[in-house]
């Protein structure tokens, strides 16, 4: 009896994902190609190095952690304010932002000053001059991203974007 339950709930599994894999692939996606798209997703970047990187997808990485830590201190700032503040909600609004923040500063880190941004010697100095914007545009953001979990004051986002927009233009040029 045990083995004809779970062989029943085993093959509505199974049906169930077949039918999701057809709904797939109705609208033009297979599962391999979605696979194929969070494997490149995950391979973007290591310390190996593997010479995969995907520095534009990085910088709109930073730009979506920025709107949303935007959002978490207007949330912040509004529920703070309301006649019965939500503690609750308002906790989680503050460690979301926190841990937005961080994560704008560990693609910084991580990805980089660790991996793409290259030592340089200091006599070729059209070369120099171009890895001291870059360090510069990634001090600021990693300390305005600081800034950002310190506080909620919408200013430091403002901070924020102009350097990210800063380093975009030092670090690709025209587009």
């Amino acid at each position: 009896m045990l083995k004809k339950s779970f062989l029943f709930v085993l093959f509505s599994i199974l049906s169930l994902g077949l039918a999701h894999a057809q709904s797939l692939q109705n609208n033009n996606t297979t599962i391999s190609e979605l696979q194929h798209q969070i494997n490149a997703l995950e391979e973007m970047h290591c310390e190996v190095p593997c010479g995969i990187y995907g520095d534009s997808l990085r910088i709109l990485l930073i730009k979506e952690h920025i709107k949303t830590v935007e959002k978490a201190m207007m949330k912040i700032n509004e529920l703070s304010n309301a006649s019965q503040p939500n503690y609750n909600q308002i906790v989680r609004w503050v460690v979301n932002k926190e841990s937005h923040a961080e994560k704008i500063q560990e693609i910084v880190s991580q990805y980089f000053l660790h991996q793409r941004v290259k030592l340089t010697d200091p006599e070729d100095k059209a070369k120099y001059k171009k890895y001291v914007a870059l360090l510069t545009h990634l001090h600021e953001i990693s300390v305005y991203s600081m800034k950002c979990k310190q506080s909620t004051d919408l200013a430091n986002i403002g901070k924020l974007t102009d350097a990210v927009n800063a380093l975009d233009k030092a670090y690709f040029h025209k587009h």
